[in-house]
């Protein structure tokens, strides 16, 4: 028996995709408040579904949102910074940047670590490389100071820390002897220049580490009690990692769930762009608290390092990802003005939705979906939560009656259209306001609300192809056990391009391999290095794989494509080089998995409204035997999603058990 498990934890639900030899069977459990309850209890029921016991698992891998609620609710570690004599300000004055740039009114977040708990340290590096170390006296004094505070975590960000960390290295360990708590030195977690950027990254990193720490070795008992290997993490750069590896880099770990959707994604339906002739997919995640939208171009998940999480900028590498307060469990309410407004609150898990009748009252888009015909009423959610559908109505008829609306029918079309218009303007922003063109994109849908919205989206969006995967529903899951091994490395380099050596450059990199947690020797391994270039004077970079041998002239050439592609021009300029990166992969393979079931299994039919028009529609079940094609309207339900194929619109199953919705049959 070879079987592996993959767990994603949401808001509302968390995901279990179990592939044993070769056949998949999924599950989708309430989350708990200690995510590991959920997790473990959802891979019982999995397993028990599949006939296995649970110590036939032969890899098991994760992806949580522990990190992301900390930054989100503050509750993580009380946090000190130790910084340099004259900084310890850095976290508030930040960026001139606002955050609305018209609103007077507008206020950052609050720093991670409160002002009495940044503590500077008489040293200093120039941005030279010269070095004034700390006086021991002033270091047994911050022991002091810190161990009377009693601080739970603690960062240390130095100026230039970068160009030479022997100051920063030398007091995090003299504070790793002397303090029972962990240390994040920021060249450990961003060996890179920007003062501010750096220093809030290290700040996330330490104030989430406790959190991450306690939950992981309470995940990690309870697998051992179950019979189940030591879990691998999902990192924010889409690859996995030892838990050894994320106790001591939980910054790795912020966008760990959505990370997983996206590979997930990339690995069904990437080949379908080629065949599709489509410069590759949006893909639309669409769960219980938000919806989350990325690029797939040219079979590669798009990935950056300027992100921010509840305002706090993080710099290391993750998927490329906007987040919308939109999701099947965002509350529908009036304003002010009367006008009806959805998200960004949610019903979460407890109570949720109104229609799951466990004392949730306020109107959600899952009640909205439930009234207008796009969810089975006969179902049962996740094989076991009967819906209430006149709890939807009640809650939508107050809804109307708060907005002078005519009946619960006429809320909920507005409740689907104004979260649509949300998520529309998610792709937008990662489509359009980026030079892309959405109609040269598919869809890539999934969660357990994104097939119902996708169609609609795409038609809004001109966008012709939609694929909702064979495990929509669960595909942040599956996308677990589709996600290489991967580390990453960087190191501020700053200086001309012209004046770059190749045995420099080589040297540096070496340095770089020799940082990352695996032996990039080992003929699996695949490494890669890129380097972030600008054009003299410009603020922010690029990235730009580098190939060996190095050419500097290539590397110009390969940047003035790349600049011309992202903003539409080339500049007549000196090239620099900023920051140089490596990354250590061991490829996985996405596991195999057999694909059955009947060419159209009716379930029923139901009365379903589309654009104010109500229509007879089936509902068939998935999944169908490859090649079977249906028009709609149409509601194809699975345990874990529901796909809605309005009129007008065509679908066909692909080999791979893939929804391929095309619009524009009569």
């Amino acid at each position: 028996m070879t079987a592996v498990v993959g767990v994603d934890v949401g808001g509302t639900f968390t995901d279990i995709v179990l592939v044993a030899n070769g056949d998949i069977t999924t599950a989708k459990v309430s989350s708990t408040p200690d995510q590991s309850e959920g997790v473990v209890d959802g891979i019982e029921q999995a397993c028990s579904d599949a006939g296995i016991d649970p110590d036939a698992v032969t890899e098991f891998v994760h992806a949580m949102t522990v990190s992301t609620n900390a930054l989100l609710e503050g509750d993580g570690a009380k946090t000190a910074l130790v910084t340099t004599e004259g900084f310890r300000d850095v976290l508030e004055i930040g960026r001139q940047t606002r955050p609305d740039l018209y609103d007077l009114e507008a206020e950052k977040p609050m720093p991670l670590v409160e002002r009495r708990n940044r503590v500077e340290l008489p040293e200093r590096t120039t941005v030279d490389g010269d070095r004034t170390p700390p006086e021991s006296g002033a270091l047994d004094d911050l022991v002091e100071t810190l161990q009377e505070r009693d601080i739970e975590s603690v960062a240390v960000s130095f100026l230039h820390s970068y160009v030479d960390p022997t100051n920063e290295r030398l007091v995090a360990d003299r504070l790793t002897d002397a303090l029972d708590v962990p240390v994040s030195p920021s060249h450990e977690v961003l060996n890179e220049f920007r003062e501010y950027e750096r220093t809030s990254t290290t700040a996330v990193d330490a104030y989430v580490t406790p959190t991450i720490d306690s939950y992981l070795g309470r995940l990690s008992d309870r697998a051992t009690e179950l019979g189940l290997p030591a879990p691998q993490i999902m990192q924010s750069n889409g690859g996995i990692a030892g838990t050894d590896d994320i106790r001591e880099h939980a910054v790795q770990t912020v966008l760990s769930g959505p990370a997983a959707g996206v590979v997930g994604a990339r690995a069904t339906a990437t080949a379908l762009a080629e065949a599709a002739d489509l410069e590759g997919f949006v893909t639309f995640d669409m769960g219980g608290t938000s919806s989350d939208v990325s690029l797939i171009r040219d079979g590669a998940v798009e990935r950056t390092t300027d992100n921010e999480i509840g305002g706090y900028p993080i710099r290391v590498p993750m998927v490329d990802v906007n987040t919308v307060g939109a999701g099947g469990g965002s509350i529908a309410w009036v304003d002010s003005g009367g006008a009806v407004r959805v998200g960004p609150r949610s019903a979460g898990a407890e109570p949720g939705p109104a229609c799951y009748g466990r004392g949730g009252t306020a109107p959600t888009v899952t009640d909205a979906n439930l009234v207008l015909g796009y969810i089975n009423e006969d179902t049962q959610l996740g094989g076991e939560l009967e819906l209430d559908r006149q709890a939807a109505v009640d809650a939508l008829d107050r809804l109307a009656a708060q907005a002078g609306l005519d009946s619960p029918l006429a809320a909920a079309r507005g409740v689907f259209r104004i979260a649509n218009a949300n998520m529309t303007r998610a792709i937008r922003s990662m489509t359009v306001e980026r030079g892309h063109d959405p109609r040269e994109f598919g869809l890539v849908a999934f969660g357990g609300a994104g097939p119902m919205h996708a169609a609609a989206l795409a038609s809004e969006l001109t966008v012709q192809t939609v694929v909702v995967p064979h495990v929509g529903g669960v595909l942040s899951a599956y996308g677990l056990l589709a996600a290489d091994e991967s580390y990453d490395a960087v190191r501020t380099h700053q200086m001309p391009l012209t004046e770059a050596t190749t045995a420099e450059l080589d040297g540096v990199y070496a340095d770089l391999f020799g940082e990352l947690p695996v032996d990039t020797g080992r003929e699996e391994v695949v490494v890669r290095r890129s380097a972030d270039l600008r054009y003299r004077g410009q603020s922010f970079e690029l990235t730009v794989d580098v190939e060996a041998p190095i050419d500097t002239e290539g590397l110009k050439t390969a940047f003035d494509a790349r600049h011309e592609r992202v903003y539409g021009y080339r500049a007549d300029e000196p090239v620099e080089i900023v920051n140089l990166r490596a990354t250590a992969a061991i490829p996985r393979s996405a596991p195999e998995m057999a694909v059955s079931g009947e060419s159209l299994d009716q379930l029923g039919e139901q009365s379903a409204v589309f654009e104010g028009t109500e229509y007879t529609t089936p509902v068939y079940r998935r999944p169908m035997t490859p090649g079977t094609r249906l028009s709609g309207p149409a509601v194809l339900e699975q345990d874990e999603s529901t796909t809605v194929v309005p009129p007008a619109w065509e679908a066909t199953v692909r080999e791979n058990g893939s929804l391929v919705l095309t619009e524009g049959n009569s």
